[in-house]
């Protein structure tokens, strides 16, 4: 029986058999009998790892310790407010970080914890509800998620795909002036603007889907 464990792009967490392209955690959420409660997080630090570290076998819901989320790719963790990992996944937290900084710009690049709390005021209420924002179509960067058809959509170059936990559908095209509901945080909209390149399910580029992550 799958584990609650899997994550929306609205956020959420319910269960699905589909293997995820990358792991994530916001604390531990979950108790006896490896089951979630009402919580959906424990801290403000949400973020988005690899599946495997130095050959490391992790439990992926040890007693009080952390509870290891899944994504279907990256698109789907930033959607939900997630971002990249400073320690397993160094190289693509710094481009992040540095995408960030020039969308914002600033001083300096931002810490984590900035961050970090900038992310949870633009990606959650306190009822648990995703934040979304009406943005016009053609203003939106690859790689940001929209709500659409009472699902989500992967924005990419021209057009959308449909998302499921297996991958995306085939590209449908949305007119530039059309006004979208879109899930992704503007912080990480800023970010994707400014060249931030999130690694995609093979799918969103017509490519096998047994094959690994792909970045445009």
């Amino acid at each position: 029986m799958p584990l609650q464990n899997r994550v929306l792009p609205t956020g959420e967490i319910i269960e699905s058999p589909a293997r995820g392209g990358l792991m994530g955690n916001r604390g531990c959420l979950h108790g006896q009998g490896r089951t979630l409660g009402v919580t959906r997080w424990r801290s403000t630090l949400w973020i988005c790892c690899t599946l495997t570290w130095r050959d490391v076998r992790r439990d992926v819901m040890p007693p009080g310790r952390w509870t290891a989320l899944f994504f279907l790719d990256e698109a789907t963790s930033l959607a939900a407010g997630h971002r990249p990992c400073a320690y397993c996944r160094r190289a693509d937290y710094l481009d992040y970080a540095r995408a960030w900084w020039r969308a914002e710009g600033g001083a300096r690049r931002p810490w984590a914890a900035e961050m970090d709390h900038r992310l949870h005021h633009e990606r959650v209420r306190r009822t648990r509800e995703q934040i979304t924002r009406r943005v016009r179509f053609g203003d939106l960067p690859a790689g940001a998620m929209i709500a659409r058809d009472g699902g989500s959509a992967l924005v990419v170059p021209g057009s959308v795909r449909t998302w499921s936990f297996d991958g995306y559908g085939e590209p449908e095209a949305v007119a530039d002036s059309e006004v979208v509901e879109v899930r992704t945080p503007p912080a990480t909209l800023g970010a994707l603007a400014e060249g931030y390149r999130p690694w995609v399910h093979p799918s969103a580029v017509d490519r096998s889907r047994d094959a690994g992550l792909v970045r445009w």
